[in-house]
């Protein structure tokens, strides 16, 4: 095998594509998206794996990585036979990625653009293994929100469902009001395009969807521009004309607005059975032989790109020193040194070598993370090197540096004068202000950072502050009154004034429209204000901007209200704040 990619499916890695993923080796770029890129590699005994590695702009939000560490764990629950398995994983590195077993077959996308739709047996073959997929993910407390044709891989015995799960770790970082959208548009469901309410029955308008693109070789609500395609979702019927008459009726099922009406992942699979004029049977004639060979042209994978030697010896660890953080990999053992890497060809891509006698690296174009501490008993220690004296030079020179560096930023302090008085310094709770803090000298000031708090229960008659950290629902009482609340939960109301009779307000609320995602800028250039927000205007995951007089915004996202069973009335909200981000209002 060469390096060189068989087939336009694999292309050669790019100057600054990582050579070296979580002690991977990578082979080639299988694929980029919204979200991160998608990189071929091999496990140590030679299986090939799809590691995703997700973009640098999510690495940087915690939200996201709380999220995505939390649908990691629960993906790794998913074990079902028309699902790709996750196989390793690092949530908490530079840059997260996720490896799972790579699935040599085209995407369901790739198949209808190349050859059209498909016959009605491949159809309902497709559409009862998505089924059982959905049944294995939705069972492991996991809504799947972006399936589509590009998630659905064609195997050789069968579909696969990929990229379960990740699409929630996006949905409410600052990066989907910035040009990263989570769901398609053409795929969505109505309430998902509406309002971001998000279920089971989500994946079932998707899972219709996938059936008719299948069969007639595009979606269902037509093409165009997306709010078109959008509104016709949630305001129009689907045109199945050009459907299959056997299939029209399950698709038209699948599709209905309201989510109770459609049917559960067993009535499809039973429908799907009934449809069927011959038994249905997974087997390798499932596809379209010309689909099949898309299979075919996909075996022929690429090695892994030989990692050139480092420009200097790899560095030796004293006794006393930290040693490297052990990498555990899908053998069980560990690898020493071996940094998931995200600059091109770091020279960290290269394991040290091991104690003597220990075997030697892997030659260029060999499979997978196999340095010298895959071979080592787990038992054998690690023989170290004496520390030698440059190291102690070194180590010498780098604390002068910090000394004089410290003491030139005390001279610059006391000749600067007001520097620590500068706004901008403050605490997470005061920090950039920006337009509300008057001070800086008329410098542009930053955004303050944005704070956020989950589950936030509000209950009824119950009010919270914005300038709270963390923001506590209470009662009037202790100097406060329901007349200073920034955000208020009373019977059936969500409201910033104080009752039905006083009206003192201490804010506006903004109600935002479906496909607006919250965000400080939206926030600010909102204009359609009003006083109180009534409960039944709200659905799971509606998102409100509440601006205080007091000049803090916050996005409140509305997860629901207490049942009739609950002993108590109250509201679930997470709530993001940016506090001191306008300039405070006088009166109401």
């Amino acid at each position: 095998m060469t390096n060189t990619p068989s087939a336009d499916h694999f292309a050669p890695l790019a100057e600054g594509d990582p050579a070296v993923v979580g002690g991977y080796r990578l082979a080639a770029v299988l694929g980029a998206g919204g979200m991160g890129k998608v990189y071929l590699s091999y496990t140590p005994g030679g299986r090939p794996l799809a590691i995703k590695v997700i973009r640098a702009e999510f690495s940087e939000d915690p939200e996201f990585r709380r999220r995505f560490q939390q649908e990691v764990r629960a993906a790794q629950r998913v074990q079902g036979l028309y699902t790709a398995p996750v196989i390793d994983s690092d949530t908490e590195g530079a840059q997260p990625w996720l490896a799972t077993a790579y699935v040599p077959g085209p995407s369901l996308a790739h198949a209808v653009a190349r050859h059209g739709g498909l016959p009605l047996r491949s159809v309902l073959l497709l559409t009862v293994g998505v089924a059982e997929a959905l049944g294995v993910i939705h069972g492991a407390g996991i809504v799947h929100r972006d399936l589509k044709p590009a998630n659905v891989l064609l195997a050789a015995d069968g579909p696969r469902v990929i990229d379960f799960g990740i699409a929630r770790a996006a949905d409410t970082t600052a990066l989907t009001g910035t040009g990263v959208s989570v769901g398609t548009p053409a795929f969505m469901a109505p309430e998902q395009a509406a309002a971001g309410t998000v279920t089971p029955a989500t994946d079932v308008f998707a899972l219709g969807q996938i059936a008719a693109y299948a069969a007639i070789g595009a979606p269902a609500f037509g093409d165009g521009p997306s709010h078109a395609v959008l509104y016709r979702i949630v305001h129009e019927d689907p045109d199945l004309s050009r459907l299959p008459d056997a299939l029209r009726p399950l698709v038209a099922r699948c599709l209905s607005r309201d989510p109770a009406d459609r049917p559960s992942l067993a009535d499809i699979i039973r429908m799907c059975h009934d449809i069927s004029p011959e038994p249905l049977r997974q087997g390798e004639d499932w596809l379209p032989r010309a689909v099949a060979g898309s299979i075919t042209e996909r075996l022929r994978m690429p090695a892994p790109a030989p990692t050139p030697p480092p420009a200097h010896p790899p560095t030796q660890f004293s006794p006393q020193s930290q040693s490297p953080p052990s990498h555990a990999t899908p053998t069980g053992h560990a690898v020493a040194a071996a940094p998931t890497q995200t600059g091109p060809r770091a020279p960290g891509a290269v394991p040290p070598p091991g104690p003597p006698g220990s075997p030697m690296p892997p030659p260029p174009g060999s499979y997978g993370p196999t340095p010298a501490a895959l071979h080592r008993p787990p038992s054998a220690p690690l023989q170290r090197e004496k520390p030698r004296r440059t190291g102690l030079i070194v180590a010498a020179s780098v604390v002068g540096a910090v000394v004089v560096l410290a003491v030139l930023g005390s001279l610059l302090r006391n000749f600067g004068g007001q520097d620590d008085k500068d706004p901008s310094r403050g605490s997470s709770a005061s920090s950039g202000s920006g337009k509300g803090d008057g001070g800086g000298g008329g410098q542009e000031q930053k955004d303050p950072a944005p704070v956020s708090y989950k589950g936030l229960d509000i209950p009824e008659n119950h009010f919270v502050m914005l300038a709270d950290n963390p923001p506590r629902p209470q009662k009037s009482g202790n100097g406060r009154s329901s007349s200073d609340a920034d955000l208020q939960f009373e019977p059936e109301t969500l409201n910033v004034v104080e009752s039905d009779e006083l009206r003192t307000r201490n804010g506006n609320l903004v109600l935002l429209a479906a496909g607006q995602k919250g965000s400080l800028e939206t926030c600010r250039s909102v204009t359609r204000y009003t006083r109180e927000i009534r409960l039944d205007q709200l659905t799971e995951g509606s998102q409100i901007c509440v601006l205080s007089n007091a000049g803090h915004i916050a996005v409140a996202v509305y997860r629901g209200a207490s049942g009739s069973g609950s002993p108590s009335a109250y509201i679930s909200l997470d709530l993001t704040v940016w506090r001191n981000a306008a300039e405070p209002v006088d009166g109401p």
